[in-house]
């Protein structure tokens, strides 16, 4: 059994957001993993596609405008979304303050990208900034390794 405390975990900057791994696919034997990440606001990642995993969000604080398939949601704290595998999506804070959520991966190996191509982080009170150009080069050359496709899908929409 794996326990850890309130806070516990690595965390990690990407794109402007800090996620903090809970659970590692090593932990799991690949099965899913599962972060807590925390969006300021404007912050959230760029349209994108997963061909391995599919990720399933609970908004525990705040709330963030999901893109699924050309849809959009706004889902607050206490909801669920679900984007499938293979189907394009992001997602945006576009409230005041940081939004709260945590996502589980199935099956795991996300994290290991998140923690490739961020920056060690130590706290989820700041906040690193919009992404710099390096650091979207980053996510870039990184993406197909962990069977991402960054952008929206042809006709634009995410």
């Amino acid at each position: 059994m794996s326990v850890l405390k309130p806070g516990g975990g690595r965390m990690v900057a990407v794109a402007g957001d800090v996620y903090t791994l809970k659970l590692a696919g090593a932990d799991t034997g690949g099965r899913c993993s599962v972060l807590e990440f925390v969006v300021p606001p404007g912050g959230g990642p760029p349209p994108h596609t997963h061909t391995r995993e599919g990720e399933t969000f609970y908004v525990t604080g705040g709330e963030l405008t999901f893109t699924v398939g050309g849809e959009t949601l706004v889902v607050g704290a206490g909801g669920f979304a679900h984007p499938p595998r293979g189907v394009p999506h992001s997602f945006t804070n576009k409230g005041a303050t940081p939004a709260k959520a945590v996502v589980v991966v199935s099956p795991a190996g996300l994290e290991e990208m998140f923690f490739e191509t961020g920056t060690a982080w130590d706290s989820t009170d700041r906040f690193p900034g919009p992404p710099t150009p390096a650091d979207i080069e980053r996510l870039k050359a990184a993406a197909p390794k962990y069977g991402i496709v960054l952008g929206p899908p042809p006709g634009g929409h995410a």
